[in-house]
C-alpha cells in the first residue's frame, strides 16, 4: 500500500526582492512540469527572512519524479536563499532518501526523516479555493 509523503524544506532568504520575483515562476514551472506533486506551498516569515516550503506527494514514485532536476533547481534557488533544514515524513524511496541525505550532508543541513506512516488523510480543495476565488464549474 502506498502512503503520502510530506517533504518540508527550510531556508534563510538572502534577497527577499529576488525571491519574490523568482517564486511565482518557480511555482508555475513545477505545477506544469511535475503533475504528480500534489502540493508545493511557500510560507514566508518576512520579519526573519525565513522561508518554509511544504511539498506533498501521493507516494514515493511521485516524490522521485519531483526530485528529477532538483539539483539544478537548488543551484538556481541558492542564489537567493540558503538551506537550513529538511524534513521527510512518509516512506520515501531508497533512492530519494540517499539523494536527500547526500544533499543534506553536502549543504551541512540537518535532515529529519520519519518513514513510517501510521494513519491519516488528505483532503484537497480546488486550487481556486486556496486563492480565495470563486470555484469554476461548481454551483454556488
Amino acid at each position: 500500500m502506498s502512503a503520502p509523503i510530506v517533504f518540508i524544506s527550510h531556508f534563510k532568504v538572502k534577497d527577499l526582492a529576488a525571491y519574490e520575483r523568482m517564486a511565482p515562476e518557480a511555482v508555475r514551472r513545477l505545477q506544469a512540469e511535475k503533475p504528480q506533486t500534489a502540493a508545493f506551498l511557500h510560507y514566508l516569515d518576512r520579519e526573519d527572512s525565513r522561508l518554509t516550503i511544504v511539498h506533498l506527494f501521493a507516494d514515493a514514485e511521485a516524490m522521485d519524479r519531483h526530485l528529477e532536476g532538483a539539483e539544478t533547481r537548488g543551484e538556481q534557488a541558492g542564489q537567493v536563499m540558503e538551506r537550513e533544514a529538511w524534513e521527510i515524513y512518509g516512506p520515501a524511496s531508497d533512492q530519494a532518501q540517499t539523494t536527500m541525505r547526500r544533499q543534506a550532508e553536502s549543504a551541512d543541513v540537518p535532515l529529519t526523516a520519519h518513514a513510517e506512516f501510521i494513519a491519516g488523510f488528505v483532503r484537497l480543495a480546488l486550487a481556486s479555493d486556496l486563492r480565495g476565488e470563486e470555484p469554476k464549474g461548481r454551483p454556488p
